[in-house]
């Protein structure tokens, strides 16, 4: 039913599922808000904490004027599920404001205008205690000896508006039912992501047996201190539990394995044990729960692999044959994607034995949690049932809210937005082939739109699939452009083992694929040499995540917006977190990117100056987090970016030196 003050649209409503924020997070509540005639009105959101008590009212202010659509941004400090709400109430006072200040002037009914004023300004009085700065005014509006002019201007002094927008005298009040909010720890908006193959560390060739040597998950903790030394802040591995032999692949996705060679380690299970064990060549659960204390003692989290797939090898198969797809021969369906195969994996089927496969796999999840892992990476949601997964992670939430889930689902746009919707606190995108500044532009505006809502964006710069033409050909130059946009773009961003050493050769011409793919096959990296060769973008890394550490407007995703620039090549953005409550003083980083690996680009960029929260005309200082040079900018601004030297600038904005 339509209240009084009709409130209509409220955002963020989703049509299944709850809006999310993450503690801490800034997030925006708004609305349609109507009234018959001309009448002024007023409009707050109010946040309930997880108890259903009040803890915020936030004035909500008219997007544009005439629009009848009004926001406030509201932040929920603790994780847990709160909901909000919508007020609006029709404001006396501010409509007799109207009138007062057109008829006053022209001389119509003077002093029953300042009458009516003064009455309303005793109510307000009235209703809340220790408010004399009315009642003193009210009575000077009726001293008839003062001009009238000047008794108007007394009842819109600053200090009568400022106490009025404090506490507004209402009539008619109405609210909007209450909705759900669901706010997560801080880990499900930011963080810095690395992710490598713990048996690749520590790998070796033994010469005399002329056999690799499988790393292990002591040898892999070794190369947790340089992972924090560069600012990551989470460890992604791959499945880590035993590889299947049947139909295993060789290098570079061969149908033919050696003895020897380890096969992709997404073909899970064999003889050794399944999603719950780990791969004898990595160690065993001891080994891994060393791995996941060594991490946490560098201020890592550890995200494991959650792949709901199995080699044939599986104990699955034969304890649980009903689990798969079996075709009119007997035999189980291999997964495919006509006309790729993938023999060595059969994909489950969710549809002969729900509850018996669903039993399990929250069983294997909760194994891995009883171990110390907090955050799990979803291999290919997409392919299995929506409400599998919403009551997956709906039954994690009820006992342990601080568990996060990345869905990996590069599929369609529709399919990508359900996944969140249902629950997943992280999704991958499409970022990687998202390179021009058009495609950057529209792709991050929806994403830090509506979309913020339920879905959040970690940016990932490469993936072990993903090797994008971009980086294949732009050289050094594209990797530090990509991990700068990626970095600073979105709260959470990540990279796979080797972007650092801009690792870049191809399968082949026109394929996405890395040659000597490390998803069958081992691969050490000697770090130390690529560094000191100058092939390594390490020091890059480090500083962008020390940026991001040191910059709360970088923690934030809606507070994105696009600057204009007149060449193409060149993209500029910004992120300001204005100070609220207990968050002291404005926090502004501004970036410019060449995104033009090959040549030198200049152009000039024309600052939204509202949106930094300065004047138009005002000047400014900004100091490069990258090469520490600072510059004075204003609303037009000349840059020149050579990839050869720097592709970006990361500018800090120092709202104390502006100058009007």
């Amino acid at each position: 039913m339509i209240g009084r003050i009709p409130i209509l649209d409220v955002t963020p409503v989703l049509d299944y599922g709850t809006a999310c924020a993450a503690a801490g997070e800034t997030f925006p509540v708004s609305a349609t808000v109507i009234r018959e005639g001309h009448g002024a009105l007023g409009a707050a959101a109010v946040l309930y904490d997880p108890k259903g008590r009040r803890a915020a009212s936030v004035p909500m202010a008219e997007q544009a004027p005439g629009t009848d659509r009004y926001t406030a941004l509201l932040r929920a400090a603790e994780p847990g599920r709160w909901s909000f709400a919508v007020e609006a109430w029709a404001d006396p006072f501010a409509t007799w404001r109207r009138r007062a200040e057109a008829k006053i002037p022209l001389d119509q009914d003077t002093e029953l205008t300042l009458e009516e004023g003064a009455r309303l300004l005793e109510r307000a009085a009235r209703r809340v205690p220790r408010r004399p700065e009315l009642a003193a005014a009210a009575e000077r509006m009726r001293d008839a000896s003062v001009p009238a002019a000047e008794r108007l201007a007394l009842a819109l002094s600053e200090e009568v508006t400022a106490s009025l927008a404090a506490n507004p005298l209402r009539e008619c009040t109405t609210r909007s039912k209450r909705f759900p909010l669901t706010v997560h720890r801080r880990r499900a908006l930011v963080g810095s992501w690395y992710e490598f193959f713990p048996r690749s560390v520590g790998a070796e060739y033994d010469e005399a047996e002329g056999r690799w040597r499988s790393g292990t998950l002591r040898s892999a903790a070794k190369r947790l201190p340089a992972i924090a030394d560069m600012g990551f802040d989470v460890v992604y591995l791959p499945p880590i539990h035993p590889v299947g032999r049947s139909f295993r692949k060789g290098p570079d996705n061969s149908l033919h394995a050696g003895p020897d060679d380890p096969g992709s380690v997404w073909a899970i299970g064999s003889a050794e044990g399944g999603h719950d064990a780990v791969h004898p060549d990595l160690g065993d659960i001891a080994d891994f729960d060393a791995f996941v204390a060594e991490a946490a003692a560098h201020g890592i989290e550890v995200a494991l692999d959650l792949a709901l797939q199995c080699s044939p090898d599986h104990p699955w198969v034969t304890e649980h044959p009903e689990w798969f797809t079996a075709r009119p021969d007997g035999s189980i369906a291999y997964a495919e994607n006509p006309p790729k195969k993938y023999q060595d994996i059969y994909p489950l089927d969710f549809d002969n034995d729900p509850e018996g496969l669903y039993a399990e796999v929250l069983r294997v999840v909760r194994h891995w949690m009883a171990h110390g892992v907090r955050i799990f990476r979803v291999d290919n949601p997409h392919t299995k049932p929506l409400a599998f997964w919403e009551r997956l992670l709906a039954d994690v939430a009820a006992t342990d809210p601080d568990v996060v889930f990345l869905s990996e689902a590069f599929t369609r746009p529709a399919t990508m937005h359900a996944l969140a919707k249902a629950g997943f606190h992280q999704s991958y995108t499409y970022f990687t082939w998202r390179n021009t500044k058009e495609e950057i532009e529209g792709y991050l505006s929806e994403l830090s739109g509506d979309a913020a809502a339920y879905m959040r964006p970690n940016l990932f710069a490469n993936t072990p699939d993903i090797l994008h033409a971009y980086l294949q050909h732009g050289g050094r130059p594209a990797f530090e452009v990509r991990a700068v946009l990626a970095a600073t773009l979105s709260p959470s961003w990540g990279v796979y083992s080797g972007f650092e050493l801009c690792e870049n050769t191809p399968l082949r011409e026109g394929s996405e694929e890395y040659l000597a793919s490390e998803k069958y096959q081992y691969k050490p990296r000697d770090f130390d040499a690529a560094e000191a060769a100058g092939m390594s973008i390490i020091p890059l890394l480090r500083r962008l995540n020390c940026v991001r550490r040191d910059h709360p407007a970088l923690q934030e995703l809606r507070n994105l917006r696009f600057h204009h620039v007149d060449q193409p090549e060149l993209i500029c953005y910004s992120k300001r977190l204005a100070g609220t409550g207990d968050q002291e003083g404005d926090d502004t980083v501004l970036v410019v990117v060449n995104l033009d690996p090959h040549r030198t680009r200049e152009a000039t960029v024309r600052i939204d100056m509202p949106s930094l929260g300065l004047d138009r005309g005002a000047s400014f200082t900004v100091t490069d987090a990258l090469s520490g040079d600072s510059y004075t900018w204003g609303e037009a601004n000349y840059v020149r970016l050579d990839p050869n030297v720097q592709s970006a600038h990361v500018f800090t904005v120092d709202p104390a030196g502006s100058t009007p």
